[in-house]
């Protein structure tokens, strides 16, 4: 039988940790306590926020709704000559599955290390980090429909995988609730070390031929030299896209600041990183009120205690501004705005 709670505290389910409370709140251990719950039309009527590990979102006030935490579990794994096939339950810790796959030899979620959220998160906003995407490693996932009540599985496909979006957030948003994802990953690696220090941290430590633990094992030193803990100091890690613009948008961009830090997106486009950009403006370490952006990486807004999402909120309204004034360039937040 599902407990339903009432004005329950969300502190310590958003990675940010602002206090906000949920009106109902709602704990899913398996699929079936999905159809059970929506066969009361009361639920299927209120609104309602899916909640996984709570690192991705920033809530602006209190949510009179019905807040449901995915903490369904479970890993299974299935060799196919070459190929292994990976599915884990929606609740399941992201980093715990990678290191299940790395402690296994699975190949393919070596450089998303150490990203915080649940796995049934990472297909909603297509993950990704260190030049790999969670759509690399995607083979599908099981999904409840609301409104029919019953289970549908979304392929590499269906799901319709750009930069940090899919067709969960889009034309799919909030029809469906994620309950696993199955990864296709290999046993012969190919890596990836082209983005951010990896290369040049595996020289520093002496490796000439990588295992998947060491390069595991460099990515998060990396993302922990450069990101607070949540647990210590609330964050939701990185706020802001990276843009993408036009070659044509980028020439002139890059006539008036030759240093401009950039990757290549695909035909005709650039993706600039925002963390450089906000730091140009000044912003990097800047405390304003309760909140501020990280001193090592711009691109993290953190809450330094007591902060309210409004407060947050705004701080990251004045560094859009900011950016656009000096660069012309719009910054996006990555974080989900809840009001």
């Amino acid at each position: 039988m599902l407990q339903i709670q009432e004005n329950i505290s969300l502190k310590n389910f958003n990675s940010f940790g602002i206090d906000a409370k949920a009106r109902f709140f709602v704990e899913i251990n398996h699929k079936d306590d999905l159809v059970e719950l929506f066969m009361d039309p009361q639920w299927k009527a209120l609104s309602r926020l899916v909640l996984g590990g709570g690192s991705n979102m920033l809530f602006l006030n209190d949510y009179n709704g019905l807040v449901i935490r995915m903490n369904i579990r479970g890993i299974e794994h299935r060799i196919s000559k070459d190929e292994v096939f990976v599915e884990a339950g929606a609740g399941e810790v992201w980093n715990d599955l990678v290191n299940f796959c790395i402690a296994r030899e699975y190949a393919g979620m070596e450089n998303l290390s150490l990203i915080p959220g649940s796995v049934g998160a990472s297909p909603i906003q297509n993950i990704g980090a260190y030049g790999v995407e969670l759509k690399d490693v995607f083979f599908s996932c099981c999904a409840f429909e609301i409104e029919t009540g019953t289970f549908k599985t979304f392929t590499k496909a269906d799901c319709n995988f750009e930069y940090r979006e899919s067709v969960f957030k889009s034309e799919l948003k909030g029809q469906y609730i994620i309950v696993s994802v199955k990864f296709q990953l290999s046993l012969t690696p190919r890596f990836n070390l082209k983005y951010g220090a990896i290369e040049q941290e595996l020289t520093n430590r002496g490796i000439t031929e990588p295992t998947l633990k060491d390069v595991s094992q460099v990515v998060s030193h990396i993302r922990v030299s450069k990101l607070p803990d949540p647990s210590t100091i609330g964050n939701a890690g990185s706020f802001f896209k990276n843009p993408i613009i036009t070659t044509k948008q980028f020439t002139r961009l890059q006539a008036n600041f030759p240093e401009v830090v950039n990757y290549p997106a695909g035909e005709g486009l650039v993706k600039l990183a925002a963390g450089w950009l906000i730091e140009q403006c000044g912003w990097k370490g800047k405390t304003v009120g309760n909140t501020g952006t990280w001193h090592n990486q711009a691109l993290v807004l953190v809450n330094h205690g007591g902060a309210n999402g409004a407060e947050v909120y705004n701080f990251s309204s004045q560094i859009i501004d900011s950016v656009y004034t000096k660069f012309g360039v719009m910054l996006q937040r990555e974080v989900n705005i809840i009001s």
